[in-house]
């Protein structure tokens, strides 16, 4: 009989990884807090009609890689390929908006899409995300970046590259493009990958998103979104660049920065990282103001990034376990038990330790103290269990092995 495994594309996070994951979590509630986000924690499982509505039925991601199967009822449910449109279904089903109200939020958790699983993205994958709603103004935008920024920062990230665009809105896109698809039709489709030869009757942005070297040649030369915004669109944008210039954020424009989602309008950016082989990008996000509507809620405007974990976790890479404070060595089983209450009033003062469960020999006992990195290793048997006392032995340093009474240790600890 084979032995059970994981799933491929879905990883196992022992503790020295999980404890990247944790800091990455706690320094994110640290940061965001500072700039008034609440959190909110969506389910992972969505109706599938809510990503075809919010992201788009042409997009690779509900195309191709959502995981999608029917309830016991037939119901088609998804488990969420990213944490945007849930918050909004979620921030619409609370019917909390009210007009010129700015709702802040963000949400830590995993997402699951049906690709091919590499280096810093599995199948089932981690983000951090922020969305602001109610805020159409520039500063909101700017403020987003900011917040991104002071968190990586805060992980001790500072080699990232931050790119820069604006996608235009739904009043000046469509001039640009058209504009594309005279560029491509001239270009002669035929010349095009399959998905760009598609995307171009669905999206052609996306087409200047296309990894395939070839597609990449061809799009050099293609119209740029910057040279075809409207007033307001250029105007929002310019303010957006005024606050990271005030801010010392240095940034590249890039007019070939797209979003994969078909939900995304004006402001647009993504950090990238060259610590991690080829440039490969950390986090990224933009404006979204008519998601809400889209999804049969107020019309509010919207703003928001995601950050991968798996990547970020790339950059950081494990962190060791805290040594503990002692090791406490029974050497006798008779012992165990008051061994085991010794070190629950340990932890009651703060402590961080470990117990062994019953008696063994001195030297495994020594063995097992040293294994665990222990400052200190707290011995008891028989003897101490007569006398109620502890045999303490510093593991690091070159202090003397002492007895003493339990109770004077316990005391001495209070004092420290």
């Amino acid at each position: 009989m084979s032995k059970i495994q994981k799933i491929k594309g879905f990883a196992d996070l022992f503790p020295e990884e999980a404890a990247v994951f944790t800091r990455m979590e706690n320094v994110a509630r640290d940061i965001f807090s500072r700039y008034a986000f609440g959190e909110l924690r969506t389910p992972v499982l969505e109706k599938t009609e809510l990503f075809q509505k919010s992201i788009g039925e042409d997009t690779d991601v509900v195309g191709k890689e959502m995981f999608t199967f029917p309830d016991r009822k037939g119901r088609s449910l998804t488990m969420r390929p990213e944490a945007t449109a849930g918050v909004v279904r979620a921030f619409i089903e609370s019917g909390t908006h009210q007009p010129g109200k700015i709702s802040k939020f963000f949400t830590i958790g995993p997402m699951f899409r049906y690709e091919r699983p590499q280096k810093g993205r599995q199948r089932q994958f981690h983000q951090i995300n922020a969305e602001i709603f109610g805020a159409p103004e520039a500063q909101a935008d700017g403020e987003l970046i900011l917040m991104l920024c002071t968190f990586l920062n805060a992980l001790g990230l500072t080699r990232l590259t931050v790119e820069l665009n604006s996608l235009g809105c739904h009043e000046c896109r469509p001039a640009y493009r058209q504009a594309l698809i005279d560029y491509y039709t001239a270009k002669d489709r035929a010349n095009f990958c399959e998905d760009c030869r598609r995307r171009m009757d669905t999206n052609p942005l996306r087409v200047l998103d296309c990894k395939v070297s070839g597609c990449k040649a061809l799009v050099q030369d293609a119209p740029v979104i910057t040279s075809h915004l409207c007033h307001e669109c250029e105007s929002h944008f310019d303010d957006v660049r005024t606050i990271l210039d005030g801010a010392g954020v240095a940034y590249e424009l890039n007019p070939r920065l797209v979003r994969g989602l078909d939900y995304y309008v004006r402001t647009c950016f993504e950090v990238s990282s060259h610590d991690i082989g080829a440039q490969t990008a950390v986090a990224g996000g933009g404006r979204y103001d008519g998601l809400i509507r889209s999804l049969d809620g107020p019309d509010c405007p919207a703003t928001g990034f995601a950050c991968g974990m798996e990547r970020l976790a790339l950059l950081l890479g494990s962190l060791k376990t805290p040594a503990p404070d002692f090791y406490l060595a029974v050497v006798d089983d008779a012992a165990a038990n008051a061994a085991m209450l010794f070190a629950q009033r340990l932890r009651d003062k703060g402590l961080v330790g470990e117990a062994c469960y019953g008696g063994g020999s001195m030297k495994s006992r020594m063995r097992a103290a040293n294994k665990s990195g222990a400052r200190v290793c707290l011995i008891m048997g028989g003897d101490e269990l007569a006398q109620g006392t502890v045999t303490i032995k510093p593991m690091v340093g070159e202090g003397q092995q002492t007895t003493m009474p339990q109770a004077e240790y316990l005391a001495q600890i209070g004092t420290e």
